[in-house]
């Protein structure tokens, strides 16, 4: 039996499973404390559909960024959010054109999320993240299927001689039927977009 390191490895990845009797506990808990949390900001006056959303989006941005090894500064990111929501952003810092695309991106996704999502939609949201071409010091194929021409994708870190390997994605030449199964499997799990 194959050893699994990454989990578009598995033979059947895009079968997501989970059991309600282990989720559903933790999720009503989640929403009892997200109630007693909105009570609480309700009695100090906080607007919150627009704080609400512009601390929501703002934390999401940075921890996803974070996921993929980028530190994003809080402040740059609220203050973008907050302009692409029209809320004034009380002089915070400006956002730099990275920061804006991101956020840009990610507005794009959460409010439109029920239209279909298509290949051209994460393709130009490629080109956003990496407008010049570039990862880092790599020169990447903004918006478009990579290939293995280089050898394959890999998340890396460490100085040269020190490298450490995080994440090998799948081979290019899989890529375009691994998208479909990862979108059919969202569609089996209704979620609204899909290609």
């Amino acid at each position: 039996m194959k050893h699994i390191t990454y989990i578009h490895e598995n033979i059947n990845w895009t079968e997501w499973q989970w059991s309600d009797k282990k989720l559903l506990p933790l999720v009503s808990r989640v929403r009892i404390l997200q109630g007693c949390l909105l009570g609480n900001l309700l009695t100090l006056g906080f607007d919150l559909n627009v704080e609400e959303q512009l601390d929501a989006v703002t934390l999401e941005i940075v921890k996803t960024s974070e996921i993929e090894g980028k530190s994003l500064n809080n402040e740059q990111v609220r203050s973008s959010v907050a302009r692409y929501l029209g809320v004034d952003d009380g002089g915070m810092p400006t956002a730099t054109r990275e920061i804006d695309a991101v956020v840009e991106m990610m507005l794009n996704a959460t409010h439109h999320y029920q239209q279909p999502l298509l290949l051209d939609d994460l393709l130009g949201w490629h080109r956003a993240l990496f407008p010049d071409g570039y990862s880092g010091l790599y020169r990447i194929k903004a918006g478009s299927i990579r290939d293995d021409s280089q050898g394959p994708m890999q998340v890396v870190s460490g100085g040269y001689g020190r490298e450490q390997v995080h994440f090998v994605a799948p081979d290019a030449d899989k890529l375009l039927n691994e998208l479909e199964n990862f979108y059919h499997g969202l569609t089996r799990h209704q979620i609204s977009r899909k290609i």
